[in-house]
This record gives structure tokens, C-alpha cells and sequence, in this order.
């Protein structure tokens, strides 16, 4: 049984404390946040204990934690847990600062502790039985990625601001998979960002429209589409073209029916909201990660993941700045 400590009670940690019970050997031992009806609100659903983040640091009875706070607290967190010599999740990203990411990962090869980086997408059913397509050779040789990811609607204003902008907040996913569907590392991003849905959002220093094109060494490619405003639900597609074809995961509906009348034919809406779509993609990430602290294995989700996914964030936003193609590896070198 691995036993777990969850810091942060909010609207992802929930969502984790309901991916660790459906986990069967995974148990929820205590629950932080500094919001008291938050942290009540999971000890009453799920039978923990409400204890501090510094008290769960010293816990004997806890092997691992789940980090959900924000974002800001998130490379201190790892690398406290890390010495501590528990095992961690931490939800995207490490840090916004690409530096600060740098220093926590070299604590955690130094403790040699186990980080997985919260990318659930990987872990989606319709997203693995693509890539395990690709890795059974029905495609041929992978060319070309495409990637769309629109919202319902744009967050608050607040979290907005506290982000770290729509490269780093919501295309970050995206960059994770098209690595991950590329199987090579990146080159050169060449992005474009605007301010079409709301203005209050550029007010805010932001963007909520926005495409990237990533190229690797070989040639491949990877379009990436985001918006904050779809006027139709939830909008999660990939589709990979390969020297022998192409496979694709479309949206996930309501339901999976199809009406046929004289009115033509007609579907229910998409889901709507993250929490709903990726409900079997957390619980399999929880899964991952139990799986990795009892037998000691690396997680697919790892520390360099995530610094990846930072460094095409900033390779965009400098693309975005001047307008020219920037080179992922000048990022992480320091060169701009």
C-alpha cells in the first residue's frame, strides 16, 4: 500500500484525491490546505487526515506526496520532499522561471528521489492506443502531428495573471505530447499569439489565441492550435500522419450516440470541462505513479518533461516577441 499526502485541497486536488481512491493499493492519509472547508471537504469524502504540509514533511506514515499547490510553491515543495526522501507528483509546471526548474531537478538527482510531472494527457486511453498505433507501425514513419486544443472559456482574471500565460498554462500540454508523439526532441518553434476572444485578457498580459509549429532535426512537424473560447464545448483532437497512413482521437461527447432525422444527423454536446474529459487519464496517472514509488521504476511523466515543456513555452513566447523561428536548446542554454 502506498501511503499519501495531498497539499492542496482545491479544484486539481480534488480531482487527484479522487484519482488515489480509485487506486486500490493507494490510500489518501492526510490532506493540507490552508482553506479549512477545503481541507474538511476532502477528509469528510475520503476518510483522511487533516494535517500540515510541514507535518506531513516528518510523516512516518507517508511514502509519497501529490503537490497541488500553487504554482510559485512548487520547486521549494519538491525539493523539501526530495530530501525528505518521499516520493513525488507535482502538478504542472515545476516553476515558471526555466533556471528555477534547472536548480530543483539538480536536488533531485542529487537525493535521487522519484518526480513524476503531471501531464495526464499521456495517460488517456484514446491518447496511448494512438501512440502504441504508431509505436505497431501502422502509420509508417511519423511526418507530421497536428494538435487542437480550445477551451469552453477563458479561466478568471486572477488566475490569469498568476499562470504564467496561455504557453506556459495551456499549450504546455501540447508541447508534452508532441514530443511524445514526434519521438524526437524539438529545434525550432516558430509561434504566433493575439487577443480575439477578450481584451481584458491582453489588458492582463496574456494571450487566449494562439499556434506554434515545432520542427525537429529530421524534418517532422507539429501544428498546435489553442484558444480560450469554444463556442461548442471542450475541444481536445490529434491526428498523426505518418509515411503510411494516419490515425487520429477526436472529441469526447456527452454521450456517443448519433441522432438521424429529417433534420439530418445530429450528436450531443462535448463535454465541457477538463475534470470530465481526462477522468480516466488522472486515475491511470495516479495508477503510473503508484506503480513507480513500489517498484522503484522512472516515471513516463519525469522532472525532464517538464523542463522540456518549459523550454518550448519560453522558445514560443520569444518566438511570439520577434517574430522569428528560436531554437529550444538556446533557451535552455541561456541564450536568446
Amino acid at each position: 500500500m502506498t501511503r499519501i499526502g495531498l497539499l492542496g485541497a482545491g479544484r486539481i486536488g480534488q480531482v487527484h484525491a479522487r484519482a488515489v481512491s480509485s487506486v486500490p493499493n493507494a490510500q489518501l492519509v492526510a490532506i493540507a490546505d490552508p482553506m479549512a472547508a477545503a481541507a474538511k471537504a476532502v477528509r469528510d469524502t475520503y476518510g483522511c487526515e487533516i494535517r500540515t504540509i510541514d507535518q506531513i514533511l516528518v510523516s512516518d506514515d507517508i511514502d509519497a506526496v501529490i503537490i497541488c499547490t500553487p504554482t510559485d510553491t512548487h520547486a521549494d515543495l519538491i525539493e523539501q520532499f526530495a530530501r525528505a526522501r518521499k516520493a513525488i507528483f507535482c502538478e504542472k509546471p515545476v516553476d515558471l522561471d526555466l533556471a528555477r526548474v534547472q536548480a530543483c531537478l539538480t536536488v533531485v538527482e542529487e537525493t535521487q528521489a522519484t518526480l513524476m510531472v503531471g501531464f495526464q494527457r499521456r495517460y488517456d486511453p484514446d491518447f496511448q492506443a494512438l501512440r502504441a498505433a504508431i509505436d505497431a507501425g501502422q502509420i509508417g514513419d511519423v511526418e507530421m502531428v497536428t494538435l487542437i486544443s480550445r477551451d469552453p472559456g477563458a479561466p478568471p482574471y486572477d488566475y490569469i495573471e498568476r499562470s504564467g500565460g496561455i504557453f506556459r498554462d495551456m499549450m504546455i500540454h501540447d508541447f508534452d505530447v508532441a514530443r511524445w508523439m514526434l519521438g524526437e526532441e524539438v529545434e525550432t518553434v516558430q509561434a504566433a499569439a493575439s487577443v480575439l476572444t477578450d481584451p481584458e485578457i491582453g489588458n492582463r498580459g496574456d494571450f487566449d489565441s494562439a499556434n506554434a509549429i515545432l520542427r525537429t532535426a529530421s524534418g517532422k512537424q507539429c501544428t498546435i492550435t489553442n484558444s480560450r473560447r469554444a463556442t461548442f464545448g471542450y475541444d481536445q483532437r490529434i491526428e498523426v500522419h505518418g509515411s503510411g497512413g494516419s490515425v487520429t482521437a477526436d472529441n469526447h461527447h456527452q454521450s456517443r450516440i448519433t441522432l438521424a432525422n429529417g433534420a439530418g444527423y445530429t450528436r450531443p454536446p462535448l463535454l465541457d470541462f477538463f475534470m470530465n474529459r481526462y477522468i480516466a487519464a488522472y486515475a491511470a496517472e495516479i495508477g503510473h505513479f503508484v506503480e513507480c514509488v513500489t517498484t522503484g521504476s522512472q516515471p513516463r511523466t519525469s522532472g525532464y518533461d517538464g523542463l522540456m515543456s518549459i523550454a518550448l513555452a519560453e522558445a514560443a513566447l520569444e518566438s511570439v516577441r520577434t517574430g522569428a523561428a528560436v531554437r529550444p536548446a538556446d533557451i535552455l542554454a541561456g541564450r536568446k
